[in-house]
């Protein structure tokens, strides 16, 4: 039979949806790798199986059976724990095919529950859970050290403040220290633009640079904040693919932007029988 997808995709940061509600596509790396992949696939910086929590074998405890699970996979086919742009299209997705109730639901991800908002014009507002600040270490690029604070959303982010945004390549991995993060780490580097207001580009592990990352967003509001001297605010952050809001109050996150869907179709069954 073949195989229905979505293409998706939240400030450019895009995803390939597979439903899968009892969890039965053998989603192996090699199929995630080819679907994202832009010239022999779909195209896309991750892919989304929409589950039930209850077909998830390693889904954190305490989330209910039947809760959906956002099965999220980086685009080299690793594990992600959370995707704050993922989650926002994810959650469209469930509202617009009826799938919850009402316009708030939980969603099951890896880095546990999270809630979310669904917006009548479409943009979706996540509550990110705790930001939890890891002290400080470094990241180098163009072969310059730059010192970033280590932050926690759920999964790991080193956000640097540099006053040359536009001039870095960050087509390479950035160097930082696999002491501080042994499974990896999303690196973002900001510079402030205005009151409130960053800019923002990321290197996402397994995936390379992004558009934009919603769970760096966060991280890298955090960051600004602490910058700024303060631990709790509202920041605009400005990504190459968009703009969103996060607002970090008591240790905790919500991030708002826009959801959007462009495609939808079948897989071919002899393509992915391929893989």
């Amino acid at each position: 039979m073949a195989i229905p997808f979505r293409k998706g995709h939240g400030t450019q940061n895009d995803f390939v949806l597979l439903p899968d509600p009892d969890g039965d596509l053998d989603l192996t790396e090699s199929r995630v790798r080819a679907l994202c992949d832009r010239r022999r696939g779909l195209g896309a910086d991750g892919v989304l199986r929409v589950v039930r929590t209850k077909a998830v074998p390693d889904a954190p405890e305490g989330i209910d059976g039947d809760v959906w699970f956002m099965d999220y996979r980086n685009a080299d086919g690793s594990i992600a724990e959370m995707c704050g742009n993922g989650v926002r299209v994810f959650a469209r997705h469930l509202a617009e095919h009826d799938l919850v109730d009402g316009p708030e639901f939980p969603v099951g991800t890896r880095a546990g529950l999270r809630t979310a908002t669904v917006h009548p014009d479409g943009g979706v507002t996540v509550d990110m859970g705790p930001v939890r600040i890891m002290g400080t270490s470094t990241a180098t690029v163009d072969g310059r050290t730059m010192t970033g604070i280590g932050v926690d959303v759920g999964n790991p982010h080193l956000a640097c403040v540099t006053d040359d945004l536009d001039g870095l390549d960050l087509t390479t991995q950035p160097g930082f220290d696999s002491a501080v993060f042994p499974n990896g780490v999303n690196i973002e580097f900001i510079v402030p633009a205005g009151d409130a207001e960053i800019r923002m580009r990321v290197h996402e592990r397994g995936v390379g640079e992004t558009r934009s990352c919603g769970t760096g967003t966060v991280a890298a509001a955090a960051a600004a904040l602490r910058a700024a001297g303060r631990s709790d605010g509202e920041v605009t952050v400005h990504i190459p693919g968009g703009t969103v809001r996060v607002a970090i109050a008591d240790g905790t996150a919500t991030l708002t932007g826009p959801a959007e869907f462009v495609a939808e179709g079948t897989l071919s069954q002899e393509w992915w029988s391929g893989l």
